[in-house]
C-alpha cells in the first residue's frame, strides 16, 4: 500500500558526501509545477570544485534558474521566493563554510536564515551535510566546523516541516516521524 503524500512547504534534506542529496532536493523540486529557482552557494575556488560546480550545472536542465550566492542567503530567499516558485539552496554546508572564511558569524546567520524560513512565500528546499557522525576532527577549526553544522541544521530542522536524511542514496524520513509510545517503569 503507498502512502500517501506529505503536505510540506519546506524541506530540509541531509546526508553524507555523495548520498544522493542533491539528487533528491532536485526530484523533489521538479514534483512542483511553476518555476525551479536553484540557489548556488559554492564558489569555484579551485579547479577541483569548478568541476564540481560544472557537474551540478550539468544534472539541472534549462527549466531551472539558477542564482549563486554564497553568503547573503537570507536576502536571495526573500528575493526569489515568490508564489509559483519552488527555491532549492544547495547547500548549506558550504554556506556556513563560506561565512566562516569571511569571520561572519555563523550563529547570527542562522538564526536569521531560521526565522526566514517560516516565513517565506513559497515551498524551499535546502540540502545541508551531516558532518558530525563521524570522528571528531583532529583540528580545533575542524571540531568548530562541526558543532556550527551540527547548530546549524538542528536550527533548520526545527523550522522546516519535513526533514530527510539520505543514507546510501535512500531517503529516509526523519520529520515528521514516528512518536515512540515509552512507558517508564
Amino acid at each position: 500500500m503507498t502512502q500517501p503524500p506529505i503536505p510540506c512547504r519546506t524541506a530540509l534534506v541531509l546526508g553524507g558526501a555523495r548520498s544522493g542529496k542533491s539528487r533528491y532536493a532536485q526530484a523533489l523540486a521538479e514534483s512542483f509545477v511553476g518555476e525551479w529557482v536553484f540557489v548556488a552557494t559554492a564558489q569555484a575556488l579551485d579547479e577541483e570544485m569548478a568541476e564540481r560546480i560544472a557537474r551540478h550545472r550539468q544534472d539541472r536542465d534549462a527549466r531551472w534558474r539558477t542564482r549563486e550566492e554564497p553568503l547573503d542567503l537570507v536576502a536571495v530567499l526573500r528575493a526569489e521566493a515568490r508564489p509559483g516558485r519552488v527555491v532549492v539552496v544547495d547547500c548549506l554546508t558550504l554556506w556556513l563554510s563560506n561565512l566562516m572564511h569571511a569571520r561572519r558569524s555563523a550563529e547570527a546567520e542562522v538564526a536569521g536564515l531560521a526565522a526566514a524560513v517560516v516565513t517565506l512565500e513559497a515551498p524551499a528546499i535546502f540540502v545541508s551535510n551531516e558532518v558530525g557522525l563521524g570522528i571528531a576532527p583532529a583540528h580545533a577549526l575542524g571540531r568548530e566546523f562541526r558543532d556550527v553544522q551540527g547548530r546549524a541544521n538542528a536550527a533548520l530542522a526545527g523550522v522546516c516541516d519535513v526533514v530527510v536524511s539520505m543514507n546510501a542514496g535512500l531517503p529516509v524520513l526523519v520529520k515528521p516521524g514516528p512518536r515512540p509510545n515509552l512507558r517508564l517503569a
